[in-house]
Order: C-alpha cells, then structure tokens, then sequence
C-alpha cells in the first residue's frame, strides 16, 4: 500500500491512521491484486494475508507462522510468495500496534500490561466481539 505518512508519523502520533484504517486498506489492495473472487475467498485470503502481517509484525518468525499451513502446500507457496510484497504492511502495522500500546503507556499502564491489553483488544477486534 501506499501512503502519505510514513510509519514513524503513526508512532508519534502525527498521523491518525489506526487499525481499522490498515485493515480496509489491505481488504481493498488484496481485491485490486488477486483477482476475481467470491466473497468467501475473499475473506479467507484477507485474513490469511493479515495474519500472516500480524504474526511478522508482532516479531513471530515466517517459518514459524507457515509451519501451521504444511497440511497445505498451496498456501505456504502463496505465502511465501507474498510475503516481501508485504513487507511495507508488516512494518505499518507494527507502527500501528506499537502506538496503541505507546497510548496506553503513556495513561500510566505498565508496559507489559499495556501490551496485554493490545493484544486482547486486537484478538477481539479482529474476531469482532
């Protein structure tokens, strides 16, 4: 994707680009990128490719992460091919990830705590409880 700001301006917070702003960006350039699609393999491919820029972005490691799909070569190749393409969402997102957590920091919340509660409030988002 490209943006007008740049990683460092969403951590310091000179950019209000936050995590539902990234996931409607990633949902459209997936659509604009692979091709036709019905709905339902547009949301497994969406969140395929977004778990897969969380994990990176949340400093897990590639072959970890794909190691989950080896019932499935397709979908490690895909992966795999797909991963330096999304190199620039990985590290807007970790930008993104780190900036709510610097918010909650910043409210007196112990970091561990802080990234804690990132982290539930992302598993719920994402889930959409």
């Amino acid at each position: 994707m490209q943006w007008e700001f740049t990683p460092e301006d969403v951590v310091k917070a000179r950019s209000e680009y936050g995590l539902q702003d990234f996931r409607r960006d990633l949902g459209e350039e997936l659509r604009a990128n692979l091709g036709p699609m019905d709905e339902a393999q547009q949301t497994r491919s969406f969140n395929l490719v977004y778990d897969m820029c969380y994990a990176l972005a949340t400093d897990k490691k590639f072959d970890d992460f794909v190691s989950a799909y080896a019932f499935d070569p397709p979908t490690c190749e895909f992966l795999t091919e797909l991963k330096s393409h999304m190199a620039d969402n990985v590290v807007m997102l970790g930008a993104i990830l780190q900036r709510l957590i610097m918010d909650r920091v910043e409210a007196n919340m112990p970091l561990a705590q802080a990234i804690e509660d990132v982290a539930q409030w992302h598993a719920a988002l994402v889930s959409g409880k």
